[in-house]
C-alpha cells in the first residue's frame, strides 16, 4: 500500500499517518521525492481497511501496490535512486565503471592492477577477498589478509573498493573495510544474508542468481530495503540457458524492464557473463547502449596466471581501449562515462 501525501501536507500531518500505521501493527516506509512524500505501507494491508488512511488530514491518495515487490517498485518511488559511493553516484547521468581482479591474489598485483584501471577510467576498484567457487578445491581467496590489501591500495589510489560477502559472520569485518558490499549470484536467495546487509548501510551490490527470475532478483532486493537500507545497485550478471558457446547468457533485455518495474540503478557484468575477455568488450558497449547505470570489468595484468577466472580477464591496455570506444557510445546516447 502506498500512502501520497499532498503537496502542502505539514510534518505533523506526516507524523500522525506514521503514528497510526504502526499502532496497526504494520511497518511505514517514507520516501521524500521533489513534490511529494510518499509513504509505502509494509505488512497485511487488510488492516487498513478497519482504518481508511484516506481520510487522514494531509493525504491525497491511498494506493495498493499490485507488484510482489513494494519498495522497490516504481510504484513506491517513481524518480530514480541514486547510489552515493563516497561520491560516486550510481544510477545518475554517468555510467560508473568498477574494475579490478576477480580475486585478491597478493598486494604488489592488486596495486598494479589498480592503478591500471584507474589510469584508464574506472572509478571504483572490484576484488574478491572471499570467493564462492564451484570446487571446494580451488582458491577460496585470501580472506581477511585480502580486505587489509583493498584497503591499503584504496589509501594509495583514491578508488572506492566493492567485495563480496558470503557469510552473516563475516558482515561485521566486510562492512569495516568495504566501501560496497557485494551479494554475488549463489547467495542472492540467501535471505537471512539479506536482511543483514538490510539492516547496514552500506550501499549494496547484489548479483542475479544465475536460475533466477527478475521478479525473484527484485523480491530479494526488496528484502535488503525492508530491513532500511535503500542504498541497492542491481548486478546483472548473466544467466543459465541451453547455450554452451557461453559461461552464461547475458540478458539485457532485463536492463529496460528492471528500468520500467525499479527504482533501482542496474549495472552489468560482461566478464562472468561471456567467460571470455574477447567478448566482453562487444557485450559491454551493448549494455551501455542498452542504458545501464554502469559496469562491473575484471582486469589482471597476468590473466594466465590468475587464482580465478583467468579467461575472462581483460589485459589492463584492452581494458583502457574499451574505455575509450564506451566513452563514444554513453557520449551518443547523452551519457558520461
Amino acid at each position: 500500500m502506498i500512502i501520497v501525501l499532498k503537496p502542502d501536507a505539514t510534518e505533523s500531518q506526516l507524523k500522525h499517518i506514521v503514528s497510526k500505521v504502526k499502532s496497526l501493527g504494520l511497518k511505514p516506509m517514507i520516501s521524500r521525492g521533489l513534490e511529494r512524500t510518499i509513504i509505502g505501507v509494509i505488512g497485511e494491508e487488510d488492516l487498513l481497511r478497519v482504518q481508511p488512511l484516506d481520510v487522514f488530514p494531509g493525504v491525497e491518495k491511498v494506493m495498493p501496490v499490485l507488484a510482489p515487490y513494494k519498495l522497490v517498485s516504481r510504484e513506491f518511488k517513481p524518480a530514480d535512486t541514486v547510489v552515493d559511493i563516497n561520491g560516486i553516484k550510481v544510477g545518475g547521468n554517468r555510467v560508473v565503471v568498477m574494475a579490478g581482479p576477480c580475486a585478491v591474489e597478493n598486494f604488489d598485483l592488486l596495486y598494479s592492477i589498480a592503478r591500471s584501471v584507474k589510469k584508464g577510467g574506472a572509478v571504483i576498484l572490484r576484488g574478491g577477498a572471499f570467493k564462492p567457487r564451484t570446487s571446494p578445491y580451488s582458491f577460496q581467496g585470501l580472506g581477511e589478509e585480502g580486505l587489509k590489501f583493498l584497503v591499503e591500495v584504496r589509501k594509495r589510489t583514491g578508488l572506492p573498493i566493492a567485495t563480496e560477502l558470503m557469510d552473516i559472520r563475516d558482515l561485521d569485518m566486510v562492512e569495516r573495510h568495504a566501501d560496497v558490499i557485494q551479494i554475488g549470484a549463489r547467495n542472492m536467495q540467501n535471505f537471512d544474508l539479506l536482511k543483514e546487509v538490510g539492516r547496514s548501510k552500506k550501499p549494496v551490490l547484489l548479483k542475479r542468481g544465475m536460475a533466477s527470475t527478475i521478479k525473484d532478483w527484485l523480491l530479494s532486493a526488496e528484502y535488503i530495503l525492508q530491513n532500511g537500507n535503500f542504498n541497492v545497485i542491481l548486478c546483472e550478471r548473466g544467466i543459465r540457458t541451453f547455450e554452451t558457446e557461453t559461461r552464461f547468457t547475458q540478458d539485457l533485455s532485463c536492463i529496460p524492464i528492471i528500468k520500467s518495474l525499479s527504482h533501482l540503478p542496474i549495472v552489468v557484468d560482461p566478464s562472468h557473463a561471456a567467460g571470455r575477455w574477447g567478448l566482453v568488450p562487444s557485450m559491454a558497449k551493448a549494455a551501455v547502449a542498452a542504458g545501464a547505470d554502469g559496469l562491473l570489468i575484471e582486469v589482471h595484468s597476468k590473466p594466465e596466471e590468475a587464482l580465478c577466472d583467468g579467461p575472462q580477464a581483460m589485459l589492463p591496455e584492452k581494458f583502457s581501449k574499451l574505455m575509450q570506444e564506451l566513452r563514444r557510445i554513453a557520449r551518443a546516447i547523452g551519457r558520461e562515462l
